[in-house]
């Protein structure tokens, strides 16, 4: 089995509305489900929000009264993991039958990490992938994910996984993904400017992999109110336009990139097509050079408290 329908939701948080995001995220799964589509990728920070123009008050040196009550307001918004809000993202592509990679505001311990999640078509959470290196002003609310999450989940057309954003930006990362064979590279993401597509182009072709970018179309009347945001006052503002799309293994556009509001975009897509792609290029075989370039991946989980039993006396 190798054809499929592969789709990208290009759709906003709603604002500090949590119910409301997840009700919206459970439509557009089945929405999905009704197009026929096997695989679905939301953008970055779907559920939770990406604070564009948020800057929470931040200056060096000190904390402003403002700065702890706007991430009070955006911390309750994110999602334990597991927990009730992926249980009703799985019931609902369970319900719709698909393969699904959402983005998400995971909150563990008093952290916050910019997560992608994976899920099966019998709604298991198959995994998720933490965000490694949050850019620029993201580290002042996200934390970095370590290796452990650089996972890459099982799917009948071959490994899916996700590097999210500007990750795509980091060289070793993404050979990390290729050496785990990634055929269905997802991309949610925040980067709504015209040189994200080419871009994503150039990962495709590098890999020889489909990849699927998700951006969110948000206004400012998506924001969240109990946030000051720093580009716009005017709800009709655009703060992200999008610019999803899809790209095939030799870095053709197969879809978008769209930039005219909210929408799910398809393609009919080949994975045959990485193996003709691979013909005269397969980054992690007869195209690498192992004598003289190798990548060490740490995928252990780092823990800053280690308990050991047994120590006692020493």
């Amino acid at each position: 089995m190798s054809k499929l329908k592969v789709a990208v939701v290009q759709a906003a948080t709603e604002g500090a509305d949590s119910e409301a995001t997840l009700q919206k995220a459970e439509r557009l799964i089945a929405e999905c489900g009704s197009k026929g589509v096997a695989v679905a990728v939301f953008p970055e920070a779907f559920i939770g929000g990406y604070p564009k123009g948020a800057d929470f008050q931040i200056c060096v040196g000190m904390r402003r009264p403002g700065t702890r009550e706007e991430f009070l307001g955006y911390a309750s918004r994110a999602i334990a993991v597991p927990g009730p809000a992926t249980e009703r993202l799985g019931s609902a592509v369970r319900a719709a039958g698909i393969y699904l990679t959402i983005g998400v505001i995971e909150k563990d311990g008093g952290t916050l990490y910019c997560t992608a999640l994976f899920f099966g078509p019998d709604g298991s959470l198959l995994g998720k992938h933490r965000k490694t290196l949050p850019t620029a002003a993201e580290r002042l609310v996200w934390g970095s994910g370590d290796g452990s999450t650089l996972a890459a989940v099982d799917t009948p057309w071959g490994p899916m996984g996700a590097v999210i954003c500007w990750e795509s930006y980091v060289p070793m990362l993404r050979m990390a993904m290729y050496g785990k064979g990634i055929a269905l590279y997802c991309a949610p993401t925040a980067d709504d400017r015209d040189t994200w597509a080419p871009s994503m182009q150039h990962v495709a072709m590098e890999g020889r992999c489909f990849v699927l970018s998700a951006c969110q179309y948000m206004s400012r009347g998506n924001f969240p109110g109990d946030i000051r945001n720093t580009i716009t006052d005017n709800d009709e503002d655009v703060l992200m336009r999008g610019g999803s799309l899809i790209v095939g293994p030799l870095g053709n556009i197969i879809a978008g990139p769209d930039f005219s509001g909210e929408t799910i975009l398809t393609a009919d897509i080949d994975t045959d097509d990485i193996t003709r792609a691979q013909f005269d290029h397969d980054v992690n075989g007869h195209y690498s050079r192992p004598d003289l370039f190798k990548l060490i991946v740490n995928e252990e989980p780092l823990k800053s408290v280690v308990p050991v039993k047994g120590m006692a006396g020493h």
